[in-house]
């Protein structure tokens, strides 16, 4: 069958101007031709490591504002699409030349099991199996989205599905100590890829909607990156080091690499490196080494720039920025000084926060604004965990790790510079110091501010107040999670409970008794929590914002479970 040399793709990533960029996984060395029904063509050989064959190709020359079929050529041999797949036919979708008064649609979620863990552990319908049949049953593309945006656990590295075990049963190489049912090596990462991005519905979802992506724990482990205590024990494990670096070359090579736009993929340096190598197996061997130790330098801003590889990133479409943070990989962890970003990385992050749009979008994997009453629980949790007494410090950091309290309340600093950016912005008052724009008049503030998560496997909307009253632009978090996963059941009343304002209250006044200062922020749940699968859209039209929350039937279909007005400004 022709489609065999195709292991993986195409995945349709970003659409800029009127270039595309497409991603595949052949099953060998080759030429990757992406050819349009319009004309418009791009090709590039593959790379190669451990084994396996990537290509990205660049595609230029597309008509503004239009939407075109297109098929991918291994070698000259048509490899998608597959005629016996009874699909439609793969689009790539261009906005128009001077897009600013094109509405924006993004779908986002996050936490997706593969398919293969219903059998086993009988999980809810997958909301995006349901989203893409939904789309193909309109033959409109126009109605497709602008934008899928992924918030972290595309794959779970630690919890495996039965095909994944019994493959791991079978390899007798694998690092002394290694959990027998998750994944080590770059090799095993890639089954699960193939494992998720095979699903038929998935497969031609990727293939016709852009999407972006960021990683959360699960892409490498429950808990990555806690706290400092927390990755000293895990350099202990002798199977660690394989784990970690394979984790993050991984991730570069399957996720990283398409949400950058094709300028910044000719300029990355990790990409001229692995294209220039006959086999990049080594570079991305050093490359995956040297990432996570860089976090040992987080706290250091000359030596973190000067060897720094940033995930974070950011794009424009019309009169919306997406920004996306790496909630994970650079983490500040001295104890007095968390940050969930370090010095350089959020001085970028102030360039991009600040210009000219109507809309803010933060894609961030872990929520800014959780339960109240669970927030107020990370914050003191932090601030014992900074105890001189060395008792009290060892507890608070066994309590983090069992509850996984490691939110932007965890890193309190981080949660206060959020909220005093988001307040800035949101009154138009000039840009702070750090944010390099200059000091200079007022501005117009945004229309909306939203920070889109995932991670804790349920849904809300809730909207920020602020103390400072000149704040005019709404504010919101939006958090949709799982897209194909499952809360435990005892864990959903305490998440309710976080919401009241009775325990809420309890909980903030257990941080003041530990001397936690007193936010500038509060916030109150708008919609949710909704515990089911489900994915989410945010529109932007004009200066309006929407968010409409679906989740799965049991029959796999989607239905309304939250419809929020964010913003209505004409």
């Amino acid at each position: 069958m022709p489609s065999s040399r195709l292991l993986i793709g195409p995945l349709l990533r970003r659409v800029v101007g009127t270039r595309a960029t497409v991603w595949v996984e052949t099953s060998a060395p080759a030429v990757v031709t992406v050819r349009t029904a319009g004309g418009a063509t791009g090709s590039a050989p593959t790379f190669s490591a451990y084994d396996h064959h990537y290509a990205i190709v660049v595609v230029a020359g597309l008509a503004p504002d239009s939407a075109t079929t297109y098929e991918v050529l291994i070698d000259d041999e048509v490899a998608w699409p597959v005629p016996e797949s009874g699909f439609p036919p793969s689009v790539i979708r261009t906005r128009a030349a001077d897009d600013r008064d094109q509405p924006v649609s993004l779908i986002f979620g996050s936490c997706r099991e593969t398919t293969q863990h219903a059998t086993a552990r009988k999980l809810p319908p997958d909301a995006l199996d349901a989203y893409a049949r939904r789309l193909m049953a309109d033959p409109d593309p126009a109605a497709r989205p602008d934008l899928l945006v992924l918030l972290g656990d595309q794959v779970y590295a630690d919890v495996t599905s039965p095909t994944v075990r019994r493959l791991l049963r079978r390899r007798r190489r694998r690092p002394k100590g290694a959990p027998a049912t998750q994944v080590v090596s770059f090799d095993e990462y890639t089954k699960l890829y193939l494992e998720s991005w095979r699903d038929p519905e998935i497969r031609w979802l990727l293939s016709t909607v852009p999407s972006v992506m960021i990683f959360d724990d699960h892409e490498v482990i429950d808990d990555w990156n806690t706290s400092a205590w927390w990755r000293a024990d895990m350099r202990e494990q002798p199977w660690w080091a394989e784990r970690i670096r394979s984790g993050l070359a991984s991730y570069w090579v399957y996720q990283h690499l398409g949400n950058l736009s094709p300028d910044e993929i000719a300029a990355d340096p990790v990409y001229a490196k692995v294209t220039a190598a006959e086999d990049a197996t080594g570079v991305l061997h050093e490359f995956g080494d040297r990432v996570d130790k860089e976090a040992d330098l987080a706290h250091d801003t000359e030596r973190w720039r000067a060897v720094q590889y940033q995930w974070s990133y950011a794009l424009d479409l019309g009169r919306t920025r997406l920004v996306m943070l790496d909630n994970r990989s650079s983490r500040v962890l001295e104890s007095g000084n968390r940050a969930m970003l370090p010095p350089g990385e959020w001085s970028w992050f102030l360039d991009r926060a600040h210009g000219v749009y109507d809309h803010l979008v933060v894609g961030a994997s872990l929520p800014w604004l959780l339960p109240p009453g669970i927030h107020h629980v990370e914050t003191w949790n932090e601030r014992l965990a900074d105890s001189r007494r060395p008792w009290v410090a060892s507890l608070s950091e066994r309590l983090r790790r069992a509850c996984d309290l490691e939110h932007w309340g965890a890193f309190r600093r981080s949660f206060d510079a959020l909220a005093e950016l988001f307040a800035r912005l949101g009154s138009g008052t000039p840009a702070g110091p750090g944010a390099r724009v200059g000091a200079g008049p007022a501005y117009a503030p945004p229309a909306s501010i939203s920070v889109l998560s995932g991670d804790v496997h349920h849904s809300y909307v809730a909207r920020a107040r602020f103390a400072d009253r000149s704040v005019r632009t709404p504010v919101h978090q939006l958090t949709c999670s799982p897209i194909h996963n499952q809360v435990p059941a005892g864990m959903r009343p305490l998440m309710r409970l976080g919401w009241h304002p009775g325990p809420a209250g309890a909980a903030r006044a257990l941080a003041r008794s530990a001397g936690v200062p007193r936010s500038g922020v509060r916030w109150k749940k708008l919609a949710g929590p909704y515990f089911g699968n489900a994915v989410a859209t945010l529109t932007h039209r004009g200066r309006s914002a929407e968010v409409v929350i679906e989740g799965t039937t049991s029959d796999g279909h989607l239905r309304t479970v939250a419809r929020q007005q964010l913003s209505d400004r004409a």
